[in-house]
């Protein structure tokens, strides 16, 4: 009993299973299902109390000699509420601070495609046909600070906790299948170059193309990222990838390699660079919004999970190794299987307990799920868990929205704002540590073999051999809509515009081997620039639109007198 009330305290607001809607759907109330309720003489469930459990009879005044001050030191009731206020605000993430985020569940299918999925994983989430899994989802701008515009061009983060019965199961990825870089070497560097410069604190388009101009793998991202895929309608309009390439592995031990694929049942639509400033000048919070409402209506947004399968080998006959993040495996060769479907239909209670403080791990594997030697996973790998530690605290599993909805008993102990211990029904309190014949805590039986692969080379730092970095990019160009097509060439355009000469000439190159089409069409675009004609997109990178906004704004303000 003890135990059941120590997991409810530690699951928190996360365990409560009814929908807090109520009113209009925008009103949301508590559940308080975690809280002890016991209440003091005179106090009722909506007393107002300081976080030590003091009733607070004036919450107006501080304690002042007389009524006009000076305050005194020994304001307990406000010291603690203000330094609590103080200190509101945890760390911003690095990358995808801006965010929004739900709850919901994840269906198996029981199968993958028309096999049984036994067959390639032993997870448990997928075995059974109609097994339920809770969810939390957390979607994001990656490059932007916590209040910047949902309409900027960006990749969008797609992130998913699966509260499993074997603990859970973190499925980290973007809206976009590929990425800039295939080497975790590269992730400062490419972050450094899309944050503000460090002496203007403004984004620049020629940090950014310096960068890309001297990374070719880049150019089938930026083929996405600055045509209207670049910047999604919203979020429940969008696809989820998992980006990085994972293992299955089955009862035997045996092991194929995988890629995740979200397909929203809403449908895809994407906006160009005109249509998202024209929403940026009425709502910069759209997208949270509408996911939100929408949410909050009954209008429940779904997503297909599918997955690509691939025999866990170097497969030279292709001409890209699978495990570059650059890179797409053809649908033709590697065709999307389903094998469940989410669906959101729970908003959080509290914005900064769940959707801020959530913390994801591309390491948050459950048994039948496994690592690949994909360089940007084992890269991401670590980080991702290290930035929580350092955001969030030590303790960031114990948070209700990050713990999982089962049993947890560890020798880890004490660090910042630890609030109870992982203990174990009977355990020796004074046994941290194991193995111990002092009623310490024991390893779990192992029921199925570890997938051990074999390896066999040089200890080495060099690129992996098949880099081929433009054919896709040019696949993806001519697979654009002639729409797309023009939204690319005018935000790159806009966003090279006042680029250095040498930067513009690297990425008209890179463009040419993509397609030669490409490329003429942005020497065309730069030449027309120069001529003085304004270039139509890329205002988000575009200096010279920059400096121009900002004189604007002085030229058509209203003078007013001081006061």
């Amino acid at each position: 009993m003890a135990q059941d009330q120590q997991n409810q305290a530690q699951n928190g607001h996360s365990a409560a299973s009814a929908d807090a809607l109520s009113g209009t759907g925008t009103a949301v109330t508590g559940t308080g299902s975690a809280y002890d309720q016991r209440t003091a003489s005179g106090e009722d469930a909506n007393t107002l109390t300081t976080r030590q459990g003091h009733p607070v009879t004036n919450n107006q005044n501080l304690r002042t000699l007389g009524n006009r001050g000076p305050a005194t030191l020994e304001n307990y009731q406000f010291l603690e509420k203000i330094s609590h206020f103080d200190r509101e605000r945890i760390p911003e993430r690095v990358v995808h601070a801006r965010g929004a985020g739900a709850h919901g569940v994840f269906e198996a299918y029981g199968k993958v495609g028309d096999e049984p999925i036994a067959k390639y994983t032993r997870a448990k989430l997928f075995q059974q046909a109609g097994k339920q899994t809770p969810v939390f989802v957390r979607f994001s701008t990656v490059g932007h600070g916590g209040h910047s515009p949902e309409t900027l061009r960006d990749p969008r983060g797609f992130a998913v906790k699966f509260y499993t019965e074997d603990g859970n199961w973190d499925l980290v990825g973007n809206n976009l299948k590929v990425f800039f870089i295939r080497d975790a070497i590269k992730f400062p560097d490419l972050i450094h170059s899309q944050k503000p410069d460090p002496v203007t604190n403004r984004q620049s388009g020629e940090r950014i193309f310096d960068f890309i101009c001297n990374t070719p793998e880049a150019m089938h991202m930026v083929t996405f990222l600055f045509s209207p895929w670049g910047i999604p309608a919203n979020y429940r309009q969008m696809q989820g990838s998992g980006v990085n390439t994972y293992k299955w592995v089955n009862d035997k031990g045996e092991a194929v390699l995988v890629k995740y694929h979200w397909e929203p049942l809403q449908g895809i639509k994407n906006l160009t660079a005109p249509e998202a400033e024209a929403i940026q000048a009425k709502n910069f919070n759209h997208a949270t919004q509408d996911l939100f409402e929408n949410i909050a209506k009954g209008n429940f947004p779904e997503w297909e999970l599918c997955v690509q399968i691939m025999s866990d080998d170097e497969h030279p006959e292709l001409d890209f190794d699978p495990l570059d993040d650059t890179k797409i495996w053809p649908e033709d060769q590697f065709p999307f299987l389903p094998v469940g479907k989410m669906t959101l239909n729970r908003n959080p209670e509290n914005y900064f307990a769940e959707v801020e403080q959530v913390a994801f791990g591309t390491g948050v594997l459950v048994d039948g799920l496994d690592f690949s030697d994909d360089k940007m996973l084992q890269g991401r790998t670590f980080s991702y868990s290290d930035t929580q530690r350092y955001r969030v605290g030590a303790n960031y599993l114990q948070l209700p929205i990050n713990a999982p909805k089962k049993h947890v008993a560890t020798n880890q102990r004490d660090g910042q704002m630890t609030y109870h211990v992982d203990s174990a029904p009977g355990q020796n309190l004074s046994v941290n540590y194991e193995p111990s014949s002092l009623s310490g805590l024991k390893e779990a039986p192992r029921t199925f073999p570890d997938h051990t692969p074999r390896y066999e080379g040089r200890l080495i730092r060099e690129s992996i051999d098949r880099t081929n970095n433009f054919k896709q990019a040019g696949e993806r160009w001519r697979l654009h809509e002639d729409w797309e097509k023009d939204d690319l060439i005018n935000n790159l355009v806009g966003a090279l515009t006042d680029a250095a000469q040498v930067i513009q000439d690297k990425m008209v190159d890179l463009c040419t081997q993509c397609d030669a089409e490409y490329g003429r069409r942005l020497a065309e675009g730069l030449k027309q620039a120069k001529a003085g004609k304004t270039a139509e997109g890329g205002n988000q990178y575009n200096d010279a639109k920059n400096s121009e906004a900002a004189q604007q704004a002085e030229k058509m303000a209203h003078e007013a007198k001081p006061y």
